[in-house]
């Protein structure tokens, strides 16, 4: 009897057969897929996957003799004819991504049609179906299914194509780690890597509550602020209770959302019996300080990798390539296989990510971003500062969301002081997602906390008379402020204001790699609890999540939720015997220069000013909820989220099915980013140790890991941009060439300020806001 194989040889020598393949993906992602409703198709997709590789073509592929082979559109057309349709497009997919949920396009699987005229100009790896059939049968592989995902309906909505997704993503995931395995091989046999840690509902909680008491019997907060987080924890625990689905936590700035988001997280889990709790936000301030927390109060009881952070934002991009088949027979194969095990595939009981990832992995159609998404049922997904949202992307995510909670058991939970009126849109959502989006309230009176937690006293210039910066760094240094915070909205302003206050003055932005920024705030922190001077001008990456506590902060015209969280970082103890000031001014713009990051940003302020003209200073009440609410309404009002060009686009592409333009238009960040290693002087020796493993062993998941501390991300400059020059791309490891373009590590020490950070020369265009 003929041995087939699915991949070539390992470090051992020894080839992966085909049929040990097939059997041990189908047993992976049965394991995956306990309990959900298409177990059955995932197990054929599984079997079928690779059914190709029985090619007589394929198997002259893997000894070098032939290249441009197809062996994934077999596959998928051997579920069709199982009336499989979410199998067959994951099957193709897991070669070139998702494609199209449309009849023709499954017409187009055909390999009759495939063999006179293939998009890709491939051959297929086999021309008689009956061959791979009979070879199948032959290895003792007869795949069988009595339900499937969508019958006979192929109309496509949000929650089919997140249903196609999530099959999509437990076969990639199953994939990759059989494949790994098998390249991890010893002579005992296949290695696969260990499982994640358990969640351990019940003793995470016990260790967190404990944490928490510890905290109430060392605060030096004032005694209202403390009764508002004491009645917050509460509120959560209570609230956890209750039946899994979509949930908001609004609470007021410093009332300890980190800490009671998560103790509903986990006394939620034990109530539902949920595996995972992932937290997403917007910003990597938040998310160094978050993930410190967490490990500080989990990693000496359950060890380093009960919390994983993933928080790359240049890390799922557009892909560049169409397919990983190979243009040299093995090279290529090589370089893909390592960019699929860098992927994180989320196996964690404590999760920590972005906006970015989460949200775009959610409409992606690639196989290294959705690879993690079936893990995201039976879980608690935490939304934090969930006012970032873009307006454009509203309708299409709380679709999404409403049914990971709804089709898979998991519980969405939105959390903000600002918390958007997003339940305006449950009519339009329910279009496109059965269950709509009608959230439950986890406190059901917060204009309770919030009047407690009244710290400051806001005082409005007008928006119509602007301040130039070196006037305004003459206005704080004659007010003789010995400690004051002043957020502005673009890194040019952060830069020119701190040169006119002055060298002792203190600059935090996202041009800082994570460790110069922890080390900032370190410093910021120990300056405001001795009570030292101390001067620091940020951007808005210290609003959300920071906690620093200055009795002054000067904020720029902006968002309201940006406001709101700009006098969250003062007296946010509430400790002072008078209230905090805060100061919202006016820059003075001048030429033909943007006042905002971006338009979406512009906006939202235009209509705090609107509002500051139409009410007067007195009425400007960013402490009460309902103010809130009707700036929400004002936005949504005018920016019609369900109306919007781009909505409008991205929802056209759910109706065609079409993958492929729904993962290109979903984007929170409309530039790609690229990660870039920088030579931070307090730390050059360990810059100086990854720039030489980069050239010499490459990209690894390690390499990674030690270089995420000291990495900037930037837009991915012009190609004719100056900028390259000093950009070293990282090459992928075991690979000769270096054609990886996500990681590259910047050569000119001198261009990264020891205050500012990144600064390339002439290239300001390229930060990232």
């Amino acid at each position: 009897m003929t041995d087939y194989f699915a991949h070539s040889k390992n470090k051992v020598r020894k080839k992966h057969l085909l049929a040990d393949h097939l059997t041990s993906v189908g047993n992976i992602v049965r394991c995956f897929s306990e309990g959900l409703a298409w177990q059955e198709e995932v197990v054929l997709a599984g079997l079928l996957h690779d059914a190709g590789k029985y090619g007589d073509l394929f198997q002259a592929r893997l000894r070098g003799e032939a290249q441009g082979i197809d062996h994934w559109s077999l596959g998928a057309w051997l579920a069709l004819e199982h009336k499989a349709v979410a199998a067959a497009l994951a099957i193709q997919g897991h070669h070139i991504g998702l494609q199209n949920l449309s009849k023709d396009h499954l017409k187009s699987l055909n390999p009759k049609q495939l063999a006179i005229n293939h998009p890709l100009q491939l051959r297929l790896s086999e021309g008689n179906l009956d061959v791979l059939k009979s070879r199948l049968t032959d290895d003792g592989l007869t795949p069988q299914i009595n339900h499937t995902l969508l019958g006979n309906e192929l109309k496509s909505t949000v929650s089919t194509m997140l249903d196609v997704r999530m099959i999509f993503s437990a076969l990639t995931d199953a994939d990759f780690l059989d494949t790994e395995a098998h390249f991890k091989d010893c002579v005992e046999g296949k290695r696969y890597r260990s499982s994640g840690p358990d969640l351990q509902r019940e003793h995470a909680l016990e260790i967190l509550l404990e944490h928490i008491k510890e905290l109430q019997a060392q605060t030096q907060a004032a005694p209202e602020v403390t009764d508002v987080r004491a009645s917050l924890i509460n509120n959560c625990l209570k609230a956890a209770e209750s039946a899994a689905g979509l949930f908001t936590l609004t609470a007021p700035t410093g009332s300890g959302k980190t800490l009671a988001m998560l103790a509903f997280a986990l006394k939620h889990a034990i109530e539902r019996q949920l595996r995972r709790v992932v937290i997403v936000l917007p910003y990597l301030s938040i998310i160094e300080q978050t993930s410190a927390i967490y490990r500080g109060i989990f990693e000496s009881h359950f060890g380093q990798n009960y919390v994983l952070e993933h928080h790359s934002l240049a890390g799922i991009g557009v892909e560049k390539t169409d397919s990983d088949s190979e243009s040299k027979p093995g090279e290529q194969e090589t370089a893909e296989r390592q960019r699929r095990l860098l992927a994180e595939n989320w196996d964690a009981p404590l999760i920590i990510t972005t906006s970015v990832q989460m949200l775009e992995s959610l409409f992606s159609n690639r196989p290294s971003a959705c690879r993690k998404l079936h893990r995201l049922a039976q879980s608690v997904i935490f939304f934090d500062e969930v006012q970032t949202l873009p307006a454009s992307l509203a309708v299409p995510t709380l679709a999404a969301l409403s049914h990971l909670a709804y089709g898979y058991g998991s519980s969405v939970v939105f959390s903000t002081a600002t918390q958007p009126a997003f339940e305006h849109l449950h009519e339009t959502v329910k279009s496109h997602c059965t269950t709509g989006w009608q959230p439950q309230r986890i406190v059901s009176e917060p204009q309770t906390l919030f009047a407690k937690m009244k710290r400051t006293q806001v005082s409005w210039a007008s928006p119509d008379k602007g301040t130039s910066w070196d006037e305004l760094a003459r206005h704080i240094k004659n007010q003789n402020y010995p400690q004051v915070l002043c957020i502005v909205n673009k890194k040019n302003h952060a830069k020119t204001l701190w040169e006119n206050i002055g060298k002792d003055a203190f600059h935090l932005s996202t041009n800082l790699c994570p460790a110069h920024r922890r080390t900032v705030l370190d410093t910021v922190c120990n300056r405001l609890l001795n009570e030292e001077p101390v001067q620091l001008v940020a951007t808005q990456c210290i609003e959300a999540g920071v906690d620093v506590d200055f009795p002054v902060v000067y904020r720029a015209y902006a968002p309201l939720e940006a406001i709101i969280q700009a006098a969250g970082r003062c007296n946010r103890e509430g400790r002072r015997e008078t209230l905090g000031k805060v100061y919202v001014f006016q820059p003075l713009i001048e030429g033909n220069e943007n006042e905002f990051p971006d338009s979406s940003y512009g906006q939202a302020a235009q209509i705090t000013k609107m509002l500051f003209r139409r009410h007067g200073a007195d009425k400007m009440h960013i402490d009460d909820p309902d103010f809130i609410a009707a700036y929400y309404r004002e936005l949504y009002d005018i920016s019609k989220p369900e109306a919007m060009k781009k909505t409008k686009q991205l929802l056209e592409y759910v109706t065609a099915g079409s993958f492929p333009d729904i993962a290109k238009e979903y984007r929170l960040i409309k530039q790609d980013a690229i990660n870039v290693l920088v030579p931070y002087q307090a730390h050059i020796e360990e810059f100086n140790k990854l720039n030489d493993e980069g050239n010499t062993i490459g990209l690894t998941s390690e390499w990674i890991r030690r270089a995420r501390p000291f990495t900037v991300s930037i837009y991915r400059p012009k190609q004719d941009s100056p900028i390259w020059d000093s950009l070293i791309p990282v090459k992928v490891a075991g690979r000769k060439d270096r054609e990886q373009n996500d990681w590259f590590i910047y050569i000119k020490k001198e261009d990264y300020h020891p205050v500012l950070g990144l600064i390339p020369s002439g290239s300001l265009n390229t930060w990232i806001g």
